[in-house]
């Protein structure tokens, strides 16, 4: 699986003016869809299956969010919701977003058609900004709107990847940075509003520090399951004077955790080591090391291991790791 960037996804699509120009006729074009060598994203663009097959759900909608652009009269609608999240990267955790959302702004009543929503919403202006191109909400306002209406966990790793860009550095969260992120959340946090009650529980719940989202959903099952104050990004310092983070301690008992998503060991462009082969050999003198110096043991686990939060209880029962009493 692989991310793209605007830029990126732009280059995958081809339309049908493209497909045209390169000599594919109007019938090669309806085989290659019929066939599934091509797919259509939105009316007009198309991308090969193999190239759709590599994406991660993000990318696919991203995809299908400049289709709808190119499809569009003018500068093209205002991008909002999960639409607006691939814009700004946020990650999407758990979700396959298969309707793009758009802002009508009270042209309309809130309405799905040919695969957009048009929602008719009042956004203050200041709160609709351009990003390569591309009309969206601001990075506040999407964060706001997914946190009061995406899945908890999709909500608040969406807010922790956006807390962790504008507040923190080297590990550390800057308390400041973080007060005046959910201050500004807090604002549009207006009684009445739909799924208003969850967005202010993500907005004081999350934390920058949580650097992928399957730690942001372990720190949810985690509350979840009944544990409080739990310490993210513990510093170790090894045996040779270098510093280590673990994503998450538990004094109680003795032990570190962490979250092993397989990018950091597969993708090229998230693990330090040169090959896949390097980066595991890495993480084995690592945590060889950290071993050393505290004693403490390491538990590890995975995203199959967070699907539910009952799953991941039975993972931390394995490592003795229990909720205070």
């Amino acid at each position: 699986m692989r991310r793209i960037n605007l830029s990126q996804g732009r280059a995958l699509l081809r339309s049908r003016t493209q497909l045209t120009m390169a000599g594919v006729r109007e019938r090669e074009l309806r085989d290659s869809v019929a066939t599934g060598r091509l797919r259509r994203v939105h009316r007009g663009s198309y991308v090969t299956s193999a190239e759709w097959s590599e994406l991660w759900p993000e990318g696919r909608h991203l995809l299908q969010v400049l289709a709808v652009a190119a499809a569009s009269p003018g500068s093209g609608p205002a991008f909002s919701h999960v639409s607006a999240a691939v814009i700004w990267g946020l990650p999407l955790w758990g979700i396959r977003p298969d309707v793009v959302h758009t802002l009508v702004d009270g042209r309309c009543h809130t309405r799905t058609v040919s695969g957009v929503m048009r929602h008719d919403m009042a956004v203050h202006e200041q709160d609709i900004v351009e990003l390569g191109g591309l009309r969206c909400t601001s990075l506040t306002r999407t964060v706001f709107d997914l946190a009061r209406t995406a899945p908890l966990p999709t909500a608040v790793a969406a807010a922790d990847f956006a807390l962790r860009s504008v507040a923190v550095r080297e590990h550390v969260q800057d308390a400041d940075l973080a007060g005046r992120w959910r201050e500004e959340l807090f604002d549009l946090a207006r009684p009445g509003l739909r799924g208003v009650r969850q967005a202010r529980d993500v907005i004081e719940f999350a934390d920058g520090r949580a650097q992928l989202p399957g730690e942001s959903v372990s720190r949810v099952h985690l509350r979840t399951l009944g544990f409080r104050d739990v310490e993210l990004q513990v510093p170790v310092t090894g045996s040779m004077g270098g510093q280590y983070y673990l994503d998450f301690g538990f004094p109680r008992t003795r032990c570190f955790g962490e979250f092993d998503g397989e990018e950091k060991y597969l993708d090229a462009e998230l693990r330090s080591a040169p090959t896949a082969e390097r980066a595991l050999m890495a993480e084995k003198w690592r945590e060889d090391d950290i071993r050393g110096v505290t004693g403490w043991r390491i538990a590890r686990w995975g995203a199959a291991d967070i699907r539910s939060v009952d799953t991941f209880g039975r993972r931390l029962d394995a490592f003795g790791i229990h909720p205070p009493g």
